[in-house]
């Protein structure tokens, strides 16, 4: 009796570890990767190229990112590749002519037009934001943001930023004597001229002047 005591005792350690390991959170975010890449329609299927690999991936679900619809909107100005800013998982694809499979959980940015794969800074850079009629944008990194505006020069601004329920944000500069107030909110946003579609809505107030417009995390930041 004395000796099946002990034995009880000696596991009680393990249950409790055994426990604790299948109580442990699992996270939604796990083994999920962000790429930017060419995308292209081919034979009724979205294809995906990563910037500077030769490796196609076809997009096996869309994960309700209306990245379907909104390529063939954009496709149907002319002819591919778009530009695509992405996060999803990678999967393997038993289909002939593909090196896999990649199941979106996000899009950032897809747009004909612009550097694309080129852009140099895009990995420096936290956030970006522009608007139309008006004319102007807004580059975030870890040395500030700078503002443009046509005809004027770029200005650089210290900044504070707040990050708000609902994965809101919002940065406020009040310097060199400019009052700015940069809102973002995740929502489907669709720039007026280029088409481009974006994952954040923009709202810029500058010296009481309210402009609006489109933004997107970048490649600094992986919210």
């Amino acid at each position: 009796m004395h000796r099946s005591r002990t034995l009880l005792f000696a596991l009680l350690p393990l249950f409790a570890s055994c426990q604790t390991f299948e109580d442990k959170p699992h996270d939604a975010s796990a083994n999920l990767i962000r790429l930017q890449g060419e995308l292209q329609r081919e034979a009724g299927q979205l294809l995906f190229r990563p910037c500077q690999e030769q490796r196609r991936l076809v997009i096996g679900n869309d994960g309700a990112t209306g990245i379907m619809r909104d390529s063939a909107e954009l496709l149907a100005d002319g002819p591919g590749p778009l530009f695509a800013d992405v996060r999803g998982r990678l999967a393997a694809s038993q289909q002939a002519g593909v090196d896999g499979q990649l199941a979106l959980s996000q899009v950032y940015r897809l747009q004909r037009e612009g550097q694309g794969c080129d852009d140099l800074n895009f990995k420096r850079t936290t956030l970006r934001a522009s608007g139309q009629e008006p004319g102007w944008s807004v580059a975030v990194s870890g040395h500030g943001l700078v503002l443009n505006r046509p005809g004027a020069e770029p200005l650089a601004l210290p900044y504070l930023e707040e990050q708000l329920p609902e994965g809101r944000l919002n940065l406020t500069s009040e310097a060199n004597g400019q009052r700015l107030e940069l809102w973002l909110a995740p929502q489907r946003c669709v720039d007026g001229m280029s088409g481009a579609v974006q994952h954040l809505a923009a709202e810029l107030r500058l010296n009481g002047q309210v402009l609006r417009g489109c933004g997107y995390l970048g490649g600094a930041r992986n919210d």
